[in-house]
């Protein structure tokens, strides 16, 4: 019969919680806005943190094979010197010599990602999401056939499958099943087999167009060597568990293999779903960051901490207000654990408010946050039942987490005391305000330290001298079908308004070159060793702004002649000084010096360039050559920068007169650079942001402890002004305490601020120097901004009336 009661008594008693707790969040309007703002905050910062997580962690997790799923990396060297060269290029013979030789292997497939001119009607686009595929495709990767048949969709050449945008894009709809589209620079028709739906945001293999590998009409010479490593090669594994074991087995393996191709060849086996946040190879989109994980993972705990202990210091701060209401609880019979109910349920009863006003916000500010990271978050995550579950389970754990520690100290009071007046605030219930502030403030530097030091190295990059000159320097196609016209191109470009110098060439500057081996006479024949080159022609070093210190550039003459291959030593190569010293020669030295490049290429050595950064500031310049070009695939246009607009309309013209198969379409080469550290530039603008929420939610609470500091000494500041203390006595005494603790936290949170920006740029070989002024600026930042925000609560009291504070004494 007692638990029936007690059962029927629970409702109203829960009912009487909230009543009561909804009731005194209304009497106490300023602590309880602070209270609801900054948990709101967190809580809202946190649901936007959390999808990003998500969408990180989460990528491929849809493939259903993923597990089994490996991507070949391959590495080489040439002789014993230099360091061995890998990338996630492979030939196309690898495919076929791992499905012969490995039982482990159930698939495999070739693919390789160009940009294709696609034409249907009168729409003429340049598509860059294009890859070619071996007929293997469908079976390795889940990415379902809405139409066709994924066993013959892309079986055989000029064949081509459709996401359903890229239909809708050129036909209108998606029932186009056996139409023909023109591909390419020649406007090869393809016949449309295959309708898959649009690739998902967390995925690497996003395409809208997906042809038939046979289509690009690969050499059968090609299938005897490893050299011509322009293509990706992925295979499925029988048994998840297998990469391991097969791995063993491939490095015997290659090493006979190697001894064909007076080289050291290794085949290396990477799991599908660790590339994205684990590799140091992008595969068909860019990858993201394990460190930037860590990083937002952080900022979103430390965020949600400055919140709770806000709300924590907030209510201990106010327990004196509420001592007698314990009292006279207690007084008439309410039990501790009644009371712990009752500060519990007002605890819950705030976070709960504040995750639905966090999911608004969230939903408010997703696209916003989505420009921020370069993601495509879905609104439809946010509002899941998984996420709100899991969300409303944080607010569960922050209530019991922050609400705790104050509803303990509320029901521990002793009823005689209170009700006396004997009852004094305790010393520990202020030591841990004080802990909890200091906490606050270190994180609070921590972040404004690191923002720092991220936007430190972001203008180190910036402003670090490149070895070559990126601004105002165009970037456009060329194609096969342009080839042997590009001289009279190159003439009219040069005489468009603006236009300094055109060049063309495989890569860019911020493209770097491909791999290649090279020897000079005096090393033993057979001896090479390994070193990035770009085919470039005669005014490629003029129009890129690099710097030549010792001899000259090839001509045009040259560049005629190494085409001719009744000339014995028909090539003139241009390196850079790091090439020259690991050589064993000065520039100077370096210049007429007899020289081969993957030994089909004999020739002298015309000039030396200044060494120039031609991969990310995160790897070391080595050794570089620049050589007569067979083909090219890149005009780059040097203009004035004077009237950029005339130009462009100038070129534009040119374009369109003499290139009528393609659309004018085009890049500046410092947009290319920022786009190699788009990760950096993104984790700057993210933690600008955050560390603003985090010192914007620490001055919040600051502001509502100040100011029930001040009202609690009310009369002690009128009767210090009555005996005549100055205002910036008064002042300094009130703001004294927390601008201690403020240096308490800078003596914390600076430390771990220079121990993270030392772990953060050890990834880069060439950094910004860590200056203690960055970090005496984020102290000095912290103190200013509390005695800005102690000041303002200060004032309050200053300007009141001492004789109405001290009436009632």
């Amino acid at each position: 019969m007692a638990d029936w009661h007690a059962a029927c008594a629970l409702p109203v008693m829960l009912k009487n919680y909230f009543r009561t707790a909804w009731r005194n969040l209304l009497r106490h309007k300023s602590i309880a806005v602070i209270n609801l703002a900054g948990l709101s905050i967190g809580f809202t910062c946190c649901m936007l943190i959390a999808l990003y997580l998500q969408h990180e962690l989460r990528y491929e997790d849809f493939q259903q094979k993923g597990d089994r799923i490996a991507r070949v990396l391959m590495e080489y060297q040439f002789g014993t010197e230099g360091k061995p060269t890998k990338g996630d290029y492979t030939s196309v013979r690898v495919a076929p010599v791992l499905q012969q030789n490995f039982p482990e292997v159930e698939t495999t497939v070739r693919m390789a990602k160009f940009d294709q001119i696609v034409r249907k009607g009168d729409k003429v686009l340049n598509e860059p999401q294009f890859i070619f595929a071996d007929s293997t495709f469908f079976r390795i990767f889940t990415f379902p056939l809405l139409q066709g048949n994924p066993q013959t969709a892309l079986a055989g050449p000029y064949k081509v499958v459709l996401t359903e945008s890229a239909a809708r894009r050129y036909f209108g709809n998606t029932n186009v099943i056996g139409q023909t589209m023109l591909i390419g620079a020649k406007a090869q028709p393809f016949e449309v087999t295959g309708i898959t739906a649009d690739c998902p945001s967390n995925t690497q293999v996003r395409y809208d167009f997906l042809a038939s590998f046979s289509s690009m009409n690969i050499s059968p010479e090609s299938i005897n060597t490893y050299w011509n490593a322009n293509y990706n090669t992925y295979v499925l594994l029988k048994d998840a568990h297998s990469l391991a074991p097969m791995q063993a087995k491939i490095d015997p393996f290659m090493k006979k293999e190697s001894e064909r191709f007076d080289a050291t060849i290794r085949l290396e086996l990477e799991p599908f779903r660790s590339i994205h946040l684990h590799s140091e190879f992008a595969a068909f989109e860019p990858n993201g960051s394990m460190m930037a994980v860590y990083i937002m993972g952080a900022v979103a705990l430390l965020i949600l901490l400055i919140a709770c202990f806000t709300y924590i210091n907030l209510s201990t701060a106010r327990s004196m207000e509420r001592a007698r209401e314990v009292g006279v609880r207690k007084v008439m019979g309410a039990g501790q654990h009644q009371l712990f109910g009752q500060f519990m349920t007002e605890s819950a009863l705030l976070c709960a408010v504040a995750v639905g006003v966090s999911v608004l916000l969230a939903a408010l500010l997703l696209p916003g946050f989505n420009t921020l990271t370069g993601k495509t978050l879905s609104l439809t995550s946010l509002l899941s039942a998984p996420f709100i579950a899991a969300s409303l389970g944080v607010a569960l754990i922050v209530s019991l987490a922050a609400g705790s520690y104050p509803a303990l100290i509320l029901t521990g009071y002793q009823p005689v005391k209170v009700l006396k007046g004997a009852f004094q605030r305790t010393n520990s219930g202020q030591l841990v305000r004080k802990s909890l502030i200091t906490f606050q403030f270190a994180i609070s530097v921590f972040l404004i330290a690191c923002t720092f030091i991220v936007r430190q190295q972001l203008k180190f990059i910036q402003e670090k001298k490149l070895g070559y000159d990126r601004d105002h320097v165009l970037v456009l196609p060329l194609d096969s079908k342009m080839q042997p016209q590009f001289d009279a191109l190159k003439q009219s470009l040069k005489n468009s308004p603006g236009v300094l110098e055109v060049s063309r060439c495989v890569r860019t500057p911020i493209e770097g070159g491909g791999g290649y081996n090279m020897r000079s006479a005096q090393m033993p024949v057979g001896q090479q060793m390994n070193v990035t080159a770009n085919p470039v022609d005669e005014d490629y070093i003029r129009a890129s702004g690099m710097r030549l210190v010792a001899g000259e550039s090839f001509t045009a003459q040259d560049v005629r002649n190494a085409e001719d291959t009744a000339i014995e030593n028909r090539f003139r190569f241009v390196i850079n000084e790091s090439a020259a010293r690991q050589l064993g020669w000065t520039p100077e030295q370096a210049v007429g010096q007899r020289f081969w490049l993957d030994e089909s290429r004999p020739g002298y050595v015309k000039g030396v360039v200044a060494d120039f950064h031609y991969e990310s500031l995160r790897h070391a310049i080595a050794p570089f050559v620049l050589l007569p070009p067979e083909w090219t695939r890149r005009i780059i246009v040097k203009l004035d920068g004077r009237d950029m607009q005339r130009s462009l309309s100038g070129i534009e013209n040119v374009w369109n007169k003499m290139v009528p198969h393609r659309p004018f379409e085009y890049t500046f080469m410092d947009h290319d650079f920022n786009h190699l550290y788009d990760t950096e530039i993104r984790l700057g603008k993210s933690m600008d942001v955050f560390a603003l929420v985090a010192v914007v939610l620490a001055c919040l609470g600051l502001f509502g402890l100040s100011a029930y500091t001040v009202r609690q000494r009310f009369k002690e500041i009128g009767i210090r002004k009555v005996l005549g203390a100055s205002a910036g006595s008064i002042l300094l005494m009130l703001s004294g305490g927390f601008v201690r603790l403020s240096l308490v936290a800078i003596c914390v949170g600076l430390p771990l601020a220079w121990w993270a920006a030392e772990s953060w740029l050890k990834d880069f070989s060439y950094r910004t120097p860590v200056s203690w002024l960055l970090f005496a600026a984020a102290g000095g930042i912290l103190i200013v901004l509390t005695m800005v925000t102690v000041g303002l609560q200060a004032l309050k009291g200053l300007a009141a009336n001492p004789v109405n504070s001290l009436r009632s004494e």
